[in-house]
């Protein structure tokens, strides 16, 4: 699996962490070993013209998904096909902010994001209240296994 992480802010990015994360999830899905993900971390100025250009909405947000190829999750005893998942963006600064106000750390907040966009790529949605129910479920279910897996790792 090719995964790039590009820090192109002056925040603190572990990126072995979001490999890690994101090599986790891509397996849960069963994605294809060859897919591509490349993910983001921009400032709250490059997140606003994203933002504005592709969603016509004003001011950064947190997480955006720009799939290349259209990769799903493949099925039971299969993965995907080959191909460039596509590009995750996400604005540290925001994230830092609703972390805040959740009362969690912002890295689990980066962490929740980079797993709602991979989701996002392979086709997950949340505009009709069953989907988000799927998706948010999936969401928490990939992040509170990696966490635990992560955290046996740490103390092992």
């Amino acid at each position: 699996m090719s995964i790039d992480v590009l820090n192109e802010t002056d925040h603190d990015v572990d990126e072995v962490e979001f490999v890690d994360l994101s090599r986790y999830v891509l397996e849960q899905m069963r994605v294809h070993p060859q897919a591509e993900l490349c993910i983001r971390f921009v400032d709250e100025a490059t997140m606003t013209v994203l933002h504005e250009q592709w969603m016509d909405l004003a001011g950064p947000t947190d997480v955006m998904s720009f799939p290349m190829d259209e990769l799903r999750p493949g099925r039971e005893g299969e993965t995907s096909a080959e191909g460039v998942l596509g590009d995750i963006v996400v604005c540290p600064s925001v994230a830092e902010r609703q972390a805040a106000a959740a009362g969690h750390a912002a890295i689990e907040e980066m962490l929740l994001l980079t797993t709602h966009g991979i989701l996002h790529l392979l086709g997950y949605d949340h505009a009709e209240p069953d989907e988000e129910k799927e998706m948010f479920e999936l969401q928490r279910q990939l992040l509170l296994t990696f966490l635990a897996g992560r955290g046996r790792e740490a103390q092992g």
